[in-house]
């Protein structure tokens, strides 16, 4: 008879939203855009709602988001995306006594992640493999609050790598980006300009960077790989049709499993959350080769 029942009266009778909330920095960035993706396949194949809670372009206003979100209960359960979390926030969340987890890595919280570090040093080992001595980094940095761990674990594993290898860290090759391609422009533009010897392979902490500093070689006649080798991470899905080789994984699959992990918990299943590895593997595409011997 074309009866629908009332999910406000269903959460009145049994306590639950039958929402789950994500929490995104940012969903104009690839990797969070896929990931939100994911957790509403699964939200959406067990008739679960997704509430997005974007903390992008709201500066100060976070502290309020949380507190009128969680603690007026509106959700069951939260996903947080690659997101370090204030004292006072992990207080609001304590208080509400609700299930969460991550999707990438967030200290202190079960969640599913690759392994930032090792994929980097897996990364940066195939370059010095390819007898690249002289190799910049392009490290995304975000200058907010924020307070992304993604930057700061494949910055040290790069620099651990390198020194491991006994190759030099010179300050003109440390480019800084924001995970965007425009910033990926910017930061080879500079590195072009500058007048310094120029590496003969950077290493991009993001596709999207990756490609920038692609865009811009090419448009300064840099011929890639012959002159300069280009390696991101993430396999974006612009990079195979560039032929960027990178390090892939799959935030769909892990914004998938962190839902589903979640649902599970709201079931009963005390022991549903845990911290689970994503496999990651290393693309070799066009953007690498070995450094010509003239150099």
């Amino acid at each position: 008879m074309g009866y629908v029942a009332s999910s406000a009266a269903s959460g009145l009778a049994t306590g639950r939203t039958r929402t789950i909330g994500v929490l995104a920095p940012y969903v104009s960035r690839w990797f969070f855009s896929r990931a939100i993706e994911g957790v509403d396949i699964e939200l959406h194949a067990q008739n679960y709602n997704l509430m997005l809670i974007n903390l992008g372009g709201y500066g100060t206003s976070r502290s309020r988001l949380f507190e009128h979100t969680m603690l007026r209960k509106q959700i069951d359960a939260l996903v947080v995306l690659c997101l370090a979390m204030h004292p006072s926030e992990l207080e609001h969340l304590h208080r509400v006594e609700i299930p969460l987890v991550s999707v990438g890595p967030v200290e202190g919280f079960h969640g599913v992640s690759i392994d930032d570090y090792e994929a980097t040093q897996v990364a940066t080992n195939y370059l010095i493999g390819l007898g690249h001595r002289r190799i910049a980094q392009l490290q995304g940095v975000e200058a907010d609050e924020m307070n992304f761990e993604v930057p700061k674990l494949r910055n040290r594993a790069f620099e651990a790598t390198m020194l491991a290898a006994g190759l030099e860290l010179r300050p003109e090759w440390e480019l800084v980006g924001d995970f965007t391609f425009a910033s990926g422009v910017r930061a080879a533009a500079w590195l072009f300009e500058s007048g310094t010897e120029r590496p003969t392979a950077i290493f991009c902490a993001s596709d999207e960077m990756a490609l920038g500093v692609l865009a811009e070689a090419r448009r300064r006649g840099i011929r890639v790989p012959e002159e300069l080798s280009i390696l991101g991470i993430d396999d974006h899905e612009f990079s195979a049709a560039a032929g960027l080789s990178t390090i892939w994984q799959d935030p769909v699959a892990q914004g998938q499993s962190a839902a589903s992990m979640l649902l599970k918990r709201l079931d009963g299943d005390e022991a549903a959350i845990r911290t689970v590895t994503a496999p990651y593997t290393l693309l070799q595409r066009e953007t690498t080769a070995s450094p010509r011997r003239s150099r």
